[in-house]
């Protein structure tokens, strides 16, 4: 029987007793939905997957996000290469075979700054370095329910602007020029509170901190107020820190909970497949 086995922190749980390579049984899939919708970031460790396997893994929760790489590509076939993205720091023949190298990665959302993003993300290791390359992942929330009622009052009915110009580990992406000012940030706009269409539960959205913008505010009391959210929400109280080994798949909710990836010596190896699970607005 499958088992659950929550971290004592805020968020985060392991699933044990489960073989991700074969098909979920209606059972298991419903035990693993429920225990995701409870702890956030659900751990399953030793697994031995495939590609195909990884995707159709990820597929029992929803339609999935193309690999940005691929994502406007013409090609009239598909293979798993459309869904699976590759995050690595290894060059082969002189080319990397997958993006963000061994940088950090601040705390975000993936895909935060689009009009719907992605829903979940689900990250299976393949090689991890000797040290470095943990992933921490914070819960919304958690940090919500412990504001002050002043703070959840002035915010319940905000937005802000979700930077579009910037990947994970600040690097600026193709098509777009450096934010001077936040005023002025490319990307959607979110409600700073959002309900989870599941749970129902209200939590903090705040994707990236980087030039976001409370729309209709003076900049410099944007800037104050959303870097007491922040402070508040990365608080070590409402995060887990998860240490990778070969075999490990890490499925978040993308809707309730930040991340963020420590840097790693980028002369080690770290090679990671992820799928991206398909969202909904956020309201």
């Amino acid at each position: 029987m499958p088992e659950i086995i929550p971290t004592t922190h805020a968020l985060g749980a392991d699933i044990v007793g489960i073989d991700l390579a074969a098909p979920l049984s209606a059972g298991d899939f419903g035990f693993i939905y429920q225990a995701w919708m409870r702890h956030l970031v659900l751990r399953f460790r030793d697994q031995s997957l495939t590609d195909d396997q990884l995707l159709a893994f990820s597929r029992n929760f929803g339609p999935l996000d193309r690999n940005p790489r691929h994502a406007k590509s013409e090609r009239q076939m598909e293979d798993s290469s459309d869904y699976v993205n590759v995050i690595s720091n290894v060059v082969e023949n002189g080319r990397a075979i997958g993006g963000l190298g061994h940088y950090e990665a601040k705390w975000h959302s993936d895909m935060s700054y689009n009009p719907v993003p992605a829903m979940a993300s689900a990250l299976y290791a393949l090689e991890v370095p000797p040290a470095g390359g943990d992933t921490s992942f914070a819960s919304m929330y958690s940090a919500l329910e412990t504001l002050d009622e002043a703070t959840r009052e002035r915010i319940a009915n905000l937005g802000c602007v979700h930077d579009s110009s910037l990947n994970s580990v600040g690097q600026l992406r193709v098509g777009f020029e450096e934010v001077t000012d936040p005023r002025k940030t490319p990307g959607a706009v979110h409600p700073l509170v959002r309900t989870h269409p599941i749970t129902g539960r209200r939590c903090l959205f705040l994707g990236r901190r980087r030039n976001a913008y409370i729309p209709g505010m003076e900049l410099a009391d944007s800037e104050a107020l959303l870097d007491m959210l922040w402070t508040h929400a990365t608080a070590t109280e409402h995060t887990w820190t998860q240490q990778w080994r070969v075999g490990d798949l890490v499925l978040w909710d993308n809707r309730a909970a930040l991340h963020r990836r420590e840097d790693f010596d980028g002369t080690t190896r770290r090679v990671m497949h992820r799928t991206q699970i398909g969202g909904d607005r956020p309201f």
